[in-house]
């Protein structure tokens, strides 16, 4: 069932917000996976491989459109398909 021929490559950068710029929607028709500083994290709402960095919900903090707040937390990224 790990059949990677078919899915797209995983990109450098990715977000789950269809609003931003690095939101690629193919990409989650799969389910996705991040291992962070080597434990796996299912908070993340954006990464960047080269970078070293996720970003992760901060608790109940909102923004003034209603979106959660998020921290930049820097370290080892790895994204792979489930």
């Amino acid at each position: 069932m790990t059949d990677t021929t078919s899915k797209p490559a995983l990109p450098d950068r990715l977000s789950v917000n269809p609003r931003s710029p690095h939101h690629v929607a193919e990409i989650f028709e799969h389910e996705i996976g991040i291992m962070f500083n080597g434990k796996e994290r299912a908070d993340v709402e954006e990464y960047c491989i080269s970078e070293g960095w996720v970003k992760v919900p901060s608790h109940k903090a909102l923004d003034r459109r209603g979106q959660p707040l998020t921290m930049t937390v820097k370290g080892k990224v790895a994204a792979f398909y489930r």
